[in-house]
């Protein structure tokens, strides 16, 4: 097939991959502002952050994973067009979401000691327990704001999160700057003002999504008139079934990112701080595949709700080729400007702290080398297991993202990460190990399924 029957899709998976794209660009970026912020207070402070988020992470990953569950099934439903299965995918989802949401706040509160068992350094522990108090809480109003943005995905209604997004981004930012520093009267709370920035912009997300989705014929009455606690065993377990596995591959990868914050923390403050920052920026580049992963996930969702596998094959493919494309951008701009991005992060004027910040960025300019290199990895991988959720094959995904970071990449993050070794840049060679060995054996598994559904549905038409 030549290659215009790929590229003649960029545009449409585009336009609806780019409000998922600036919706989660918009998470990062206030990532990228707060540890800016953070980053003028101390290379401590910046460590503590990056310290407690890794709690989060871990958190958030089952959070969002389980979410991604709603999507395929409102997708398929709407193009069936069939309203009562889309709003019981939604309404059974939120609850789920909900309860978990609880579930995980009450977890990371309760292993907060656990930091004190970790070897991390003394002050950056202490400094991360305040911090992460909050943050804990404001994974309620998360998980709950999941449920709404699948749904809306699914609807392809990929506007309506990002709306929510940036008017949260926005107040996070101003909070942010007013309770770090004490501006305009408010005391200086340092990286607890950061926190409640990120606590109060979260409930103030639920909100403005809920409200926009009411304004809308295509989602109103999705979103009104929800008997929340009128429920069907089989929905729920369908959700459960699908949610589950989709959870546990995101805590398989985002887990391997975190063990990498706790073994750079073995080196020191100075190399967690690096890592958080190589982390930060990376990870604005990995948003633009996720949103294409959700671009993905709702079109190849609506083609199997359709039927129409040959064409559910190409547009897939189609994306794939879009991520590659942007990948080997992203990664090329990581290795030209190595050695200046990490600036960004530290105050070179602040001649207390000039030797650690020195220290910091030679460290992330090497990392940023590894996070160009690995940027077409994650962008594969990613998107392809958007297009599994899509065909609701999630079970032999999680088996292979398991394999991929925790018996491939782990192991050498561990082996060669330690001091004596390659230190942060070995932990990092890891990491990109386990992306490429989950790019590979994902893009098999998808090809093997599509080819055998074309295959199954020609021989039923014969």
């Amino acid at each position: 097939m030549i290659l215009s029957q790929y590229t003649k899709e960029f545009n449409y998976n585009f336009k609806l991959a780019a409000p998922v794209i600036l919706g989660m660009l918009g998470h990062t970026f206030v990532s990228f502002v707060d540890n800016i912020m953070v980053g003028q207070l101390g290379t401590a402070e910046l460590a503590a952050v990056s310290l407690g988020n890794s709690f989060m992470f871990i958190a958030m990953s089952v959070g969002i994973g389980f979410s991604t569950a709603i999507t395929p099934l409102v997708a398929e439903a709407d193009a069936a067009d069939n309203f009562l299965e889309g709003k019981s995918a939604f309404k059974h989802g939120l609850f789920l979401c909900t309860v978990l949401g609880i579930a995980l706040f009450l977890t990371v509160f309760f292993a907060k000691p656990l930091l004190y068992f970790m070897k991390q350094p003394v002050e950056v522990v202490e400094l991360a327990l305040p911090y992460l108090n909050l943050v804990a809480f404001s994974l309620i109003p998360l998980i709950v704001f999941q449920a709404f943005k699948q749904f809306s995905d699914g609807l392809s209604m990929t506007r309506y999160p990002m709306y929510a997004t940036i008017l949260a981004n926005i107040v996070n930012v101003v909070l942010n700057y007013v309770l770090i520093f004490g501006k305009f009267g408010f005391p200086e709370m340092g990286i607890v003002g950061a926190a409640y920035g990120t606590l109060i912009s979260r409930f103030i997300m639920v909100a403005h999504l809920w409200w926009l989705l009411t304004k809308k014929e295509k989602s109103k009455a999705f979103v009104t008139n929800i008997k929340i606690f009128i429920l069907d065993k089989l929905m729920l377990r369908k959700l459960i079934n699908l949610g589950l596995p989709s959870a546990m591959q995101m805590f398989f990868e985002v887990a391997i990112f975190t063990a990498a914050i706790w073994l750079s923390g073995l080196l020191g403050k100075n190399p967690q701080a690096a890592n958080q920052i190589a982390l930060n920026l990376s990870s604005m580049t990995f948003m633009v595949a996720m949103g294409l992963s959700v671009a993905s996930m709702i079109r190849v969702g609506n083609q199997k709700g359709l039927h129409q596998y040959f064409e559910l094959r190409r547009i897939a493919f189609s994306i794939f080729l879009l991520a590659i494309l942007l990948a080997v951008c992203f990664g090329a701009f990581f290795f030209i400007f190595h050695d200046d991005l990490p600036k960004l992060y530290v105050d070179f004027d602040d001649s207390k702290n000039l030797i650690d910040n020195t220290e910091v960025v030679a460290i992330a300019a090497k990392l940023m080398i590894a996070a160009a290199i690995f940027q077409i990895s994650d962008s594969i991988q990613v998107v392809v297991l958007g297009a599994l959720r899509g065909l609701q094959d999630v079970k032999i995904p999680t088996i292979i993202t398991f394999i991929s970071y925790w018996v491939v990449g782990f192991p050498i993050s561990f082996f060669f990460g330690k001091e004596d070794a390659y230190g942060s840049f070995g932990i990092w060679l890891g990491l990109l190990a386990g992306l490429t060995t989950a790019a590979v054996l994902l893009f098999i598994r998808f090809n093997y399924l599509t080819k055998k559904l074309i295959l199954s549905n020609t021989n039923n038409n014969i």
